[in-house]
């Protein structure tokens, strides 16, 4: 069993997002069957200038054991970079798609955008890194909140 947690741990790194990452955390569970790795209790993202701090996070490998998702779970926050693009937040809960290039945070989801100096909230965010696109879902009890500043001429 400890032979294939390094053995996914290696592809991990590999194939997560076709450059160097980085994942640390107090523990890490591998699920053959599943096809799933779990990092526990602290867990760290670091990719480039990229990086994701979550209680716990979750690798899914394809078919061919490529990456094809991860998820984070629990006190998520993130500072995300893409040619000029350029997002901080967090979220109760985040799931990436690597293949789209898409996030999508759930639960108490903000996003800052620092190059456009806005702000948004609401109950589900998604975030396409490909066009810099933003979709915000709120609720009656939590409406979406868009904050963003205005310069006079």
């Amino acid at each position: 069993m400890n032979f294939l947690k390094i053995m996914l741990l290696l592809m991990l790194t590999q194939t997560l997002f076709a450059e160097k990452v980085e994942i640390t955390s107090t523990s890490m569970e591998a699920e053959e069957l599943k096809k799933e790795v779990h990092f526990i209790g602290d867990a760290k993202i670091i990719k480039g200038s990229d990086w994701l701090y979550a209680d716990k996070v979750i690798v899914y490998f394809g078919e061919n054991n490529e990456t094809s998702k991860y998820e984070a779970i629990g006190s998520v926050s993130f500072e995300f970079k893409k040619d000029d693009k350029h997002f901080k937040g967090s979220a109760d809960r985040v799931i990436y798609n690597i293949v789209k290039s898409l996030y999508v945070l759930k639960g108490k989801a903000i996003i800052d955008d620092m190059v456009n100096k806005s702000h948004v909230d609401g109950d589900e965010i998604m975030l396409d890194m490909s066009t810099g696109s933003v979709d915000v879902k709120g609720s009656s009890k939590k409406p979406v909140k868009f904050i963003f500043d205005m310069k006079d001429k």
